[in-house]
């Protein structure tokens, strides 16, 4: 009552200015709120790859906005160009949430790049994560590795975990230097996971989870449907698997046989048991997996001319 008597005192100008300021301040708390609450947790991994009896370095690689990402690289186990591959982590975890990849992938025969996204793990924090921007590490990371002494830079492929495969296929529909990606989890579309969420979190969609959409899409500089992985992955040039755990609750199967029908006749879709974080049998199907990348990655024999 105070407010409403000091407001009708007041000239209607000033009223109306110091109304739409107090409405200003209450939307910047909201847009405060909201990238607030879904930042992604900064968690540093304690394993390395050399828990596992694998030779490594660490290293910093320069990325966009003047940040570096952190990374172990294991080079391959025989002398010589060999085919290699960048590992990516999902939201809110690091390289070392990976390394159960690392010692069958290594005996594969390929070089390994594991590194943390920024405001990851080890790497640069930034002012937000999304994931274009892992996108963007991971085509840093790539072309990084391109440059190593014992890499064949015309045998690179991408491994991604949920937001980090989401990322792979978007940063593989970019370039055509890529011989293969394994996208793990990988969710459809962004808006229907961020729906997801805010129903978890009783979100009402109207007014509130409608506005949020827009904001991130707003903050992040991409519409969802441009960057959304169904819509990716039949621009991505090179051999895609999809590897999705049956029992996933966070992204549901049918999303990975979505994306399935959107790819082309040379991907494949590899079901195994487990959750989201979590793949039983995945250790037992990584020969599928190999066998996948060792098609791939098969030295292209140059063409003859006469």
């Amino acid at each position: 009552m105070l407010i409403m008597a000091i407001f009708n005192e007041m000239p209607g100008t000033v009223a109306f200015l110091l109304l739409v300021a107090g409405f200003g301040v209450a939307v910047a708390a909201f847009n405060a709120l909201v990238r607030w609450s879904l930042r992604a947790p900064k968690v540093v991994g304690q394993s390395t790859p050399g828990t596992m009896g694998l030779t490594y370095s660490e290293t910093r690689i320069p990325t966009a906005n003047g940040k570096r990402i952190s990374a172990w690289l294991i080079p391959a186990p025989a002398p010589g160009a060999s085919p290699a591959l960048a590992v990516i982590h999902g939201w809110g975890g690091n390289a070392g949430t990976m390394l159960s990849l690392a010692g069958p992938l290594h005996r594969a025969g390929y070089a390994l790049l594991f590194f943390d996204a920024r405001s990851h793990g080890r790497s640069d924090p930034d002012t937000f994560s999304s994931m274009p921007r892992f996108a963007e590490d991971i085509e840093h990371a790539v072309d990084w590795l391109k440059c190593q002494p014992g890499v064949d830079p015309g045998r690179i492929g991408v491994v991604g975990h949920s937001v980090g495969a989401a990322a792979a296929l978007l940063a593989a529909s970019r370039r055509s230097d890529l011989a293969a990606v394994v996208s793990i989890a990988a969710f459809a579309h962004p808006e229907t996971v961020m729906r997801r969420l805010l129903a978890t979190r009783h979100v009402p969609y109207l007014p509130f989870g409608w506005y949020i959409l827009r904001y991130v899409q707003h903050v992040i500089g991409y519409r969802f449907d441009d960057i959304a992985p169904l819509n990716t992955i039949g621009r991505i040039r090179c051999p895609v698997l999809l590897v999705h755990g049956t029992g996933d609750a966070m992204i549901p199967v049918a999303e990975a046989h979505a994306l399935h029908a959107r790819c082309n006749r040379k991907d494949r879709l590899l079901l195994v048991k487990g959750s989201h974080d979590r793949y039983e049998d995945l250790e037992r199907q990584i020969g599928d997996v190999v066998v996948f990348l060792d098609d791939a990655m098969k030295p292209q024999s140059p063409a003859l001319f006469k």
